[in-house]
């Protein structure tokens, strides 16, 4: 096996778990089942309740779209570095709307740290792969 073969698993996971993770936040809280807290978002941005259910759902079909994109584009370090941007200003904008959200178990914190780690890992990981050719 060679050192090329060697990082191709941990990219194919890092890729799959970033993947499902954007769809899932796209497709469950925000398309499904429409989060109170997603809406409260839109409204406190001085959308009314109608308009914000459809940014919502605006939302997370892009949310899920760009998920899709890390299965297309498997090697892409601006896709990472699109997503590790998007999750800070997502965490920020979750800071300046809903602040008392980062108290709450499973929070943005959370998943938006996790994300950002594995997309840092992968941009690692897809140097190392391309400085090996």
């Amino acid at each position: 096996m060679t050192y090329k073969q060697f990082l191709e698993k941990p990219l194919l996971l890092i890729q799959i778990t970033l993947a499902l993770l954007w769809i899932y936040q796209g497709l469950i809280p925000k398309v499904l089942f429409q989060s109170n807290a997603e809406i409260d978002i839109w409204q406190t941005m001085g959308f009314e309740l109608h308009m914000a259910k459809i940014c919502v759902a605006l939302s997370g079909l892009l949310e899920m779209m760009f998920g899709c994109a890390f299965l297309i584009w498997q090697r892409a370090i601006f896709l990472h570095q699109l997503s590790i941007f998007g999750l800070i200003g997502l965490l920020l904008l979750i800071m300046i709307t809903d602040p008392l959200q980062l108290t709450t178990a499973f929070n943005p914190v959370v998943m938006n740290m996790a994300m950002i780690v594995l997309s840092i890992v992968a941009i690692q990981l897809l140097k190392l792969r391309n400085s090996q050719r």
